[in-house]
């Protein structure tokens, strides 16, 4: 059965690849890993030379933290081209740490026949703290379809996909009728179904009272 591989119809943004965990990190390893890369810096494999400017032992490069990321993407990735790479350290690395290295597809876009997808991948040492964190992106045939006829030589498959990135909010559904922020002075639609009110009538200004006309006064009596 073939090894399986990535097809761009197959990915969505917000996947997550499978976590990788790593042996502890020990000195055989960085012996191995300065002989592979021909660095033999003192201070990852002479424990002496670290001790003596006062680390508590050798120190681990961090490209080696970085490489295990470069395993987490391959061996998820198969079949696609790594188009560019990039990564932060953000914690040294020492003997007896253990890595677990994680990622997820942050974006993914294709125009032209060409279709890529962008990957956010990080490492995590024991205590689960962030040791390295890398963006890389792949180049990807959209289907098994594209890859067959680019073998046969015959023009690539055309689809194109606007970009589709994580960090892009997602746009908002449209207002209801009526429906403003009170910023903008306007009343929501929720207020906008209740019946206005009717305006108080005026008060009625009291109505003065007839004044009634005084009697007259009564002639004295006349003494007999």
């Amino acid at each position: 059965m073939p090894p399986r591989k990535l097809y761009f119809e197959n990915v969505r943004v917000g996947d997550e690849l499978p976590a990788m965990a790593k042996s502890p990190i020990d000195r055989v390893q960085l012996a191995r890993y300065a002989a592979a890369t021909n660095d033999y810096n003192p201070l990852n494999i002479d424990e002496l030379q670290a001790k003596a400017i006062g680390m508590p032992s050798v120190v681990s490069p961090s490209t080696l933290g970085l490489g295990f990321l470069g395993q987490l993407v391959t061996d998820w990735a198969r079949g696609g081209q790594v188009k560019k790479a990039s990564a932060r350290f953000t914690r040294m690395l020492w003997p007896g740490d253990t890595l677990v290295c994680k990622g997820r597809v942050s974006d993914r876009w294709g125009e032209g026949g060409k279709y890529h997808v962008e990957l956010d991948v990080w490492a995590e040492n024991q205590k689960g703290e962030l040791v390295v964190r890398g963006n890389v992106t792949l180049k990807v045939f959209y289907s098994f379809e594209d890859e067959t006829r680019f073998r046969t030589g015959q023009p690539p498959l055309i689809v194109n996909v606007p970009r589709e990135s994580i960090l892009v909010a997602p746009p908002r559904p449209p207002s209801p009728a009526g429906k403003v922020s009170a910023s903008k002075g306007k009343v929501s639609a929720k207020d906008s179904r209740k019946p206005a009110k009717k305006p108080a009538k005026p008060a009625k200004a009291p109505k003065a009272k007839a004044k009634k006309p005084a009697k007259a006064a009564k002639p004295a009596k006349r003494k007999k």
